[in-house]
């Protein structure tokens, strides 16, 4: 398929709380260098520029960030600020907090709930904002409960830093744990077509049922995670992509947007090229049998259905 004309708005519309965002988003993960966090090596600080420049011009209105997305000569929210300062007025930038990483790029101990309000004016002094329009709570796996760190953020956004708050990484319980201190717009779990997780599933059937955005990372990173897209496609995928002239990475893309209206993407990258193959999947639309060709799988492992 051709990417040359699609934009963002192809991909249709959802609001994180009072806020519209195209479905089809970009993460910033990746805006760093060929691998995320300190793995491969920093990206060429005028290309990431020209991405995130490029990604406004293709209609792109909802950005996915965190401090601690940073490489040995990168930042990505200075990336952002430095690219698109000052910022659009339909531009939402999503951010998190909870996970800390060190000068030299090792992850350190996770944030206590007091550790907080720093996370915060971190993200707030290196995007150039006076409020961040939403966070998400990262939940580290040794918190079994989320309400004093959510509590924190809760408090935040009372007092005007914050305007929505997510969670991210969480099971169902959370969301209810979190549900019962303030308002969540999102949930931002790891989530893809190849990666059956039950308890995942069960979160969006429940945000759609709630109305609340579903925001999956590694949708086209898979079991790759952090080091980038994953090559390992089932034949599936790519008979689905020969039908449709599209990447097998754009039918990943394609398949997570047909999870229900309620489900956002956020693909990152730092290659031109790809971001516009990104953007040109929210235009594809599968067929029922091409659908459940992709799910079964997933029905096979017990996922769904």
């Amino acid at each position: 398929m051709s990417s040359q004309t699609i934009t963002a708005d192809a991909a249709g519309t959802w609001k994180l709380g009072d806020l519209p965002v195209h479905r089809l988003g970009y993460g910033a993960m990746r805006l760093t260098g060929s691998a995320a966090f300190h793995h491969g090596t920093p990206s060429d600080r005028d290309r990431s520029i020209a991405v995130l420049r490029k990604a406004i011009d293709l209609g792109v209105n909802h950005i996915d960030t965190a401090a601690f997305y940073f490489s040995s000569l990168r930042s990505a929210n200075e990336l952002i600020n430095t690219a698109l300062g000052p910022y659009p007025d339909d531009l939402v930038i999503v951010t998190k907090v909870g996970p800390y990483r060190a000068y030299d790029g090792e992850w350190g101990t996770s944030a206590r709930p007091e550790d907080l309000r720093g996370h915060v004016e971190e993200n707030l002094r290196q995007l150039g904002r006076d409020h961040l329009d939403v966070v998400n709570l990262r939940r580290m796996p040794k918190y079994g409960s989320i309400a004093e760190h959510f509590g924190a953020l809760a408090q935040l956004r009372e007092a005007g830093l914050i305007r929505h708050l997510g969670v991210s990484g969480i099971e169902p319980r959370h969301l209810a744990e979190a549900q019962a201190i303030a308002p969540v717009v999102c949930v931002q779990n790891r989530y893809a077509l190849d990666r059956p997780d039950p308890a995942t599933d069960e979160l969006l059937r429940i945000c759609c049922e709630q109305g609340i955005a579903f925001v999956p990372f590694y949708a086209v990173a898979g079991e790759s995670g952090e080091h980038g897209a994953t090559t390992a496609h089932d034949e599936e995928v790519r008979t689905v992509a020969r039908a449709h002239g599209a990447s097998p990475a754009q039918i990943r893309l394609a398949w997570t947007l047909h999870q229900g209206p309620h489900v956002l993407a956020i693909p990152g990258t730092g290659n031109p090229g790809h971001l516009a193959e990104n953007v040109a999947a929210g235009a594809i639309r599968l067929t029922a049998e091409e659908l459940d060709r992709l799910s079964a799988p997933r029905r096979r492992a017990g996922a769904i259905g």
